[in-house]
């Protein structure tokens, strides 16, 4: 929605013969207007990895240093970027969670939590630990590091606040892999558990965006929101906690009442 050759350059050039959009709306002349939520404000496109200038092709390379989990929180209370424990990253891998906003689906006015089993959950044919515990396995084996990173809302949750902006996302994940971001001092943020940076040199982030709980005009209402977004995850593993080993378990949100 709302692309443009200023906003983002390689990704406007590399929609063209050979690619496929999804959701978005066109006129007499074939050209699509992304401008256009006549149909939804999700809208998507496919194109061949050829079209991106400088695209290693074909995509192929070592084991990861990094692995990235990717979440759209439209609450607008986790940070854009966390580094996750080996623990951490199973639950969140079992979790897989996002958030649906209006225009999404039909019938979404607000924000809506959704979780989906590692991130496929209709899809799975073992319990989602099998492949969490293989997901560890893994991550102990190369030495990887595992991160959770953001694109909803700061400032806010959907409709007061900001939805992060792709060049701080872009950033971050550039931090990541150079390896300036690992070496950075991080907090840990209340409830979850997760730890995440207030700054990073040579990374052009605001800390108002870092910190989420900095970027709320009300404190108490970022901490409200928190408190509520922590018990859904909790909700939702409830159905996991059988199967779950303890490491797993602890490594979810607390209560207010809880320690960390």
């Amino acid at each position: 929605m709302d692309l443009t050759p200023q906003s983002e350059p390689e990704i406007f050039n590399a929609i063209k013969f050979g690619s496929v959009l999804e959701n978005v709306a066109y006129g007499n002349d074939r050209v699509p207007d992304y401008t256009n939520t006549g149909i939804t404000q999700n809208t998507r496109c496919a194109y061949p990895l050829e079209h991106i200038p400088g695209a290693l092709v074909p995509a192929q390379g070592a084991p990861p240093n990094n692995v990235i989990f990717l979440t759209c929180d439209a609450f607008g209370v986790l940070p854009p970027v966390s580094k996750l424990t080996p623990e951490q990253a199973s639950y969140h891998f079992i979790s897989g969670y996002t958030a649906k906003i209006a225009g999404t689906e039909q019938g979404i006015v607000e924000p809506v939590a959704t979780f989906s089993a590692c991130y496929g959950g209709p899809f799975l044919v073992m319990h989602p630990m099998a492949y969490a515990k293989r997901l560890a396995e893994k991550l102990d084996e190369h030495k990887s590091t595992a991160w959770l990173i953001n694109t909803g809302w700061t400032g806010g949750g959907y409709g007061v606040g900001d939805r992060i902006k792709l060049k701080y996302t872009r950033a971050i994940i550039d931090a990541i892999h150079d390896g300036s971001l690992v070496n950075s001092e991080f907090v840990t943020l209340p409830q979850f558990g997760l730890e995440y940076v207030t700054s990073c040199p040579g990374l052009d982030v605001p800390t108002a965006i870092l910190d989420p709980r900095e970027g709320w005009e009300s404190k108490d209402k970022y901490d409200m929101e928190l408190s509520k977004l922590a018990s859904l995850f909790r909700t939702n593993f409830a159905a996991y906690a059988e199967k779950a080993t303890g490491g797993v378990m602890s490594a979810g949100p607390s209560s207010m009442a809880d320690p960390l």
